[in-house]
């Protein structure tokens, strides 16, 4: 298959290029600029120019490819709702394109806040009313005949970049102190973000074969819950700072919007993908790879 893939130069993107091209599909990654554009070049794929406002260069990607994988995401949490909503507006303007194909679109969504104390599945459905709407875009999508799915994402990691812990580390370095809230009893799922990788090409070929697998839900977790004390004491040691629990109270001023998910426990299984997708993760562990991490 030829794949449209958005935010093929980013994170997650830059490990499914290699991924996809090993098993012999060929792929047309969006750049939104030169450097990105090289980077695509040096990995072996294809440079489709837009970004995520051009919805233009969003469809006509889409028309060119057999399949597309939607990663791009605008990071700016100071914009967040805004940028959900572009994100929104960008899963709309591809389906628009695959509308009477049987090409799939395999797209991302996330596992923050999808259940609270317990395993999320991938029965659960998305909470209605959260910014972040790529899910439901998807899931209209398919309502509409488009072989659609989502990924959902835990913390992905590797020793650089590790989701939403990487923002923890930063308020950790600017408040001199790694926090947890409570007893940091709280859980965070996670990946290693090749074997997130490896998971979206076998959710992607999955997809492109079976037509029941429109709808699916997949979750690209290897392990299940990571406390947040035991994410604060590996922070706090690498960074040479002290470690220390916090009130509910002290913590939001502590963490600012990071305190909604700190505060969280958000636990989430991937029984149903791997028995679906015979995934295996084997990469090393989230706390192993801030162990890892050059502070």
């Amino acid at each position: 298959m030829r794949v449209f893939v958005t935010g093929a130069a980013g994170f997650i993107g830059s490990a499914l290029v290699p991924e996809l091209l090993s098993a012999g599909h060929t792929v047309l990654g969006l750049a939104r600029n030169d450097a990105n554009a090289q980077k695509l070049i040096e990995l072996g794929a294809e440079v489709h120019r837009g970004d995520l406002t051009d919805l233009a260069s969003l469809r006509s990607g889409a028309e060119k490819a057999d399949a597309v994988v939607h990663l791009a995401f605008i990071h700016d949490f100071s914009k967040f709702v805004e940028n959900c909503a572009i994100d929104k507006a960008a899963i709309e303007a591809i389906g628009e394109v695959l509308v009477g194909t049987e090409k799939p679109l395999l797209v991302t969504g996330g596992l923050a806040l999808l259940a609270e104390g317990r395993l999320s599945t991938e029965n659960d459905p998305p909470l209605p009313g959260l910014p972040r709407a790529s899910e439901s875009a998807a899931e209209a999508l398919a309502g509409r005949g488009i072989r659609a799915a989502t990924m959902r994402l835990p913390q992905v990691h590797d020793p650089v970049r590790q989701g939403l812990v990487t923002y923890a580390a930063q308020v950790a370095r600017e408040k001199g102190v790694s926090a947890y809230i409570g007893e940091g009893r709280n859980r965070w799922p996670a990946a290693h973000v090749l074997d997130v990788a490896h998971l979206y090409l076998l959710a992607l070929e999955k997809l492109a074969k079976d037509k029941a697998e429109t709808g699916t839900r997949y979750h690209a977790v290897a392990e299940e819950g990571v406390s947040m004390r035991e994410i604060a004491e590996v922070l706090g040691k690498g960074l040479k700072l002290p470690v220390a629990s916090l009130s509910p109270e002290e913590a939001q001023a502590h963490f600012g919007w990071l305190g909604i998910f700190a505060s969280h426990d958000m636990p989430a299984s991937s029984a149903l993908t791997r028995q679906k997708l015979g995934w295996n993760p084997t990469g090393p562990t989230l706390i192993a790879d801030l162990e890892q991490m050059r502070y």
